[in-house]
């Protein structure tokens, strides 16, 4: 069982690509005399936070003190992510506004549990100098409270290499842990960066290597770590649970799911977890078992989900 008795008092703050998921709820019975396509009678319509917000949203379940830097545009959708971060009771976070963006919004129709349509908007050009430079004068502000970093990178262009090198080269000078989650297949750009977490297609993508037993996982967790300097690899494996590369020795963890409904978000759980984990003085080989344990109370859930620590001890007891 996991006993946190005393949290820490320092911060896991989150830098990367937020985002709006937005979801419409409807009836769907009929086929539209227009054109060839279902009719949905709306019934109803929610907000969350996506990918960097969801790794907030994780946090903020485990307990931690939590906060974001992020950018939007200057759009409803700012002042929807204000609001959806009021909710959660994050008061520490930065939106820096870029007038020549979107907000990311990723719309969702679904009827009767099945998504029929996903509508993006969204822009995916890099921030400018001067919008990275207001992120990494925000992490210098709150850089005595902070004790890891977790670089959420979707790809959507708040994380240009420019960023990334800043804000890893802030971290080190100030011996703060940064976590690596990027879907970016190019990971030399995390050069220094303590800990990198691709997913198994991921790292295939990243290293050519193409992933199918302990030997290629091993070359794959091998590359990424010499071509990024880092000191840990970490590749969660779905149902093969996560694979742990750290002073060249390869541990693979089994997974801990009984029941799998929706992969949705694992990764940011997972993420979320560790940092958790090592901020509260869990190792390494310690921090992957909470997170695959966190990992399999979210993909019992439909949608992306988080998980509380009293769900992760019940997960454990089973």
């Amino acid at each position: 069982m996991y006993q946190f008795d005393k949290p820490s008092p320092c911060y896991i703050y989150v830098i990367g690509d937020i985002m709006i998921d937005h979801y419409i709820y409807g009836n769907c019975e009929r086929i539209s005399p227009e054109a060839p396509v279902q009719i949905v009678d709306m019934q109803r319509e929610e907000y969350t936070l996506g990918g960097a917000g969801n790794v907030v949203k994780n946090l903020i379940a485990f307990g931690t003190k939590t906060g974001i830097i992020s950018v939007c545009g200057q759009d409803e959708g700012f002042e929807i992510v204000g609001k959806e971060l009021g909710k959660l009771n994050v008061t520490d976070h930065k939106m820096v506004v870029d007038t020549t963006r979107k907000t990311t919004v990723k719309t969702r129709i679904v009827s009767n549990k099945h998504q029929l349509l996903r509508i993006d908007r969204e822009n995916k050009h890099y921030i400018a100098e001067d919008i990275a430079g207001e992120i990494i004068s925000e992490l210098k502000n709150k850089i005595a409270d902070i004790k890891i970093v977790i670089i959420s990178d979707y790809c959507k262009g708040v994380l240009s290499e420019k960023a990334i090198r800043d804000i890893v080269n802030i971290c080190r000078e100030n011996n703060i842990t940064t976590i690596v989650d990027s879907k970016d297949p190019v990971l030399s750009k995390y050069i220094n960066a303590n800990i990198i977490k691709p997913n198994k297609k991921e790292a295939s993508i990243a290293t050519g290597i193409k992933i199918v037993d302990d030997k290629t996982l091993f070359e794959a967790c091998k590359k990424i770590a010499t071509e990024t300097n880092c000191e840990t690899v970490i590749i969660t494996l779905s149902e093969e649970g996560m694979a742990v590369f750290h002073e060249g020795t390869l541990n693979k963890i089994p997974t801990k799911a009984l029941d799998i409904f929706d992969v949705t978000g694992a990764g940011d759980t997972v993420i979320a977890a560790i940092a958790f984990a090592l901020l509260n003085n869990l190792n390494l080989i310690d921090a992957c078992h909470f997170a695959n344990h966190a990992a399999a109370v979210v993909v019992a859930k439909v949608g992306s989900a988080t998980a509380t620590l009293q769900e992760i001890n019940d997960q454990v007891g089973k």
